[in-house]
Formats: C-alpha cells, structure tokens, sequence
C-alpha cells in the first residue's frame, strides 16, 4: 500500500513538473523549409529573368509577361515537387512499418536484442534495460513504434503533409517571384525599372535572409548577407549572358 502511494506521489510530481515547464523549442520546422524554399526561389529566378531580360533591350511589358508565365510555371513546379517529395516520404514510411511490424512478429528475439543494444548505446545497464524490453514485447504497438522512431529514424508523417507541402511551396513562391516585377508594371523603360527591381529585391532577398536565419537559428546577419549575394549573382550573370548575347 505504502509502495503504491508513494508511486501516485511520484506520477503527481512528475505531472506537475511538465505542467509547469514551458517548452521553447521551434517545432514548426517543415512549414519554415517550404517557405525558404518557395520565397527563396521565388525571389531570385524571376529577378534573374528580369535582369536577362532587360539586359536584351526588351520592353517593360515584355519582362512583366515573361516574368508572370515563369512565376505560374515555377508555382506550379515547385508545388509539385514538394509534393511528390513528401509524398515519397509518407511511402516510405508506410513500406519501413510494414517491413518492421513482420520482423516483430517473424523474428521478435532478433527485435528483442535491438531494442537491447538501442538503450545500451544511452550508456542503460543490462539490469536495467531488461525490464524495458519485456515491456515493449507485451505491447506490440509501442514496440512497433520504439523500432521506427529509435532504429530507423523515422517520424509518422502527417497524412495532409504532402498537400500542406504542395501549397506552402507555390504559394511562397508566388509571393516571391511578384516582387522583382513589381517596378516592371509601373516604368515602361526596361532599364529604368530594372534598377528599381534590384534595390526592392535585393532589399527584400535582405529581410528574407534575416528571417530565415533567425528562425533556423543561424546568424541572422550572415544568412541576410548570403542570401542577398546569391540573388545579385543570379541576376548579374543573366544580364551580362544577355547584354554578351544582344549587346
């Protein structure tokens, strides 16, 4: 009786300790990987084409078109590809468990001594990992998941993930690929509108790094400064090819 209180004191304490314990961690980290990738591309291909473009001697609205197709297309594919890739991920998965949960019930001494030679890679002594691993032997399920997440590696994927991807992605990039063409539908002049396409978009490429750096918990100021030197190589290089090509 006095063994069983003293464990509802200890449940007690333990729940109250999490209670009270505010986690702090980023835990939005598959949502943020999109944006970056959507924005980032976003922002430097359409400003690349842009540049080329004007670099051609071509007219404000000819950029804007060209730029506007490449934006749809480019929503599209990466959407796409950012779904197919989380799609990939979720098959995988499924394929793994399935493999695993035969193994639990083909070979379960063989899953048994993996589970064994897991907890004693955390330093767990043989005492007192044997109670742990009979166990999980008495609840297939959680030994199943004990096996995926610790053997493997893998995280159950969220069923709407492949989607939310999809989206996340073309949205961004949308947002992005705008910005470079924004002084395009104001100046007529090409050359004119393409100085002010550098300062928004390097500006914007700036507050972008900034972000991202901050949120990933990289050097904000370094993860600016990258980024915005990838976007001015982009575009220079298309407008030197171009101005080479159709000085």
């Amino acid at each position: 009786m006095a063994n069983e209180e003293a464990r509802n004191s200890d449940s007690e304490k333990q729940r109250l300790l999490i209670s009270q314990h505010k986690e702090k961690h980023f835990t939005a980290g598959e949502i943020v990987r999109d944006i970056i990738i959507g924005v980032s591309d976003g922002l430097t291909v359409p400003f690349a084409l842009a540049a080329g473009l004007s670099g051609a001697n071509a007219t404000s609205s000819i950029v804007l078109t060209a730029g506007v197709a490449e934006v749809a297309a480019g929503a599209i594919s990466m959407g796409l590809g950012g779904y197919l890739a989380a799609k990939s991920e979720a098959d995988h998965y499924v394929r793994e468990l399935r493999r695993e949960q035969e193994e639990i019930v083909n070979v379960p001494d063989t899953e048994a001594a993996e589970v064994a030679e897991i907890l004693a890679e955390y330093g767990i002594e043989h005492h007192e990992y044997t109670p742990v691993v009979n166990a999980l032997r008495k609840n297939p399920q959680a030994w199943l998941d004990f096996m995926m997440k610790f053997e493997l590696g893998l995280e159950k994927p969220d069923p709407r993930r492949a989607l939310h991807s999809a989206l996340t992605i073309a949205i961004s990039y949308i947002l992005g690929g705008v910005v470079p063409l924004i002084p395009y539908m104001f100046i007529p002049k090409a050359s004119e509108a393409l100085a002010g396409s550098v300062v928004l978009t390097l500006a914007a490429l700036l507050i972008f790094g900034f972000a991202k750096g901050y949120f990933t918990g990289s050097k904000p100021f370094k993860s600016a400064f990258q980024t915005a030197l990838i976007g001015a190589i982009a575009s220079a290089a298309a407008f030197g090819m171009a101005k080479a090509i159709h000085p």
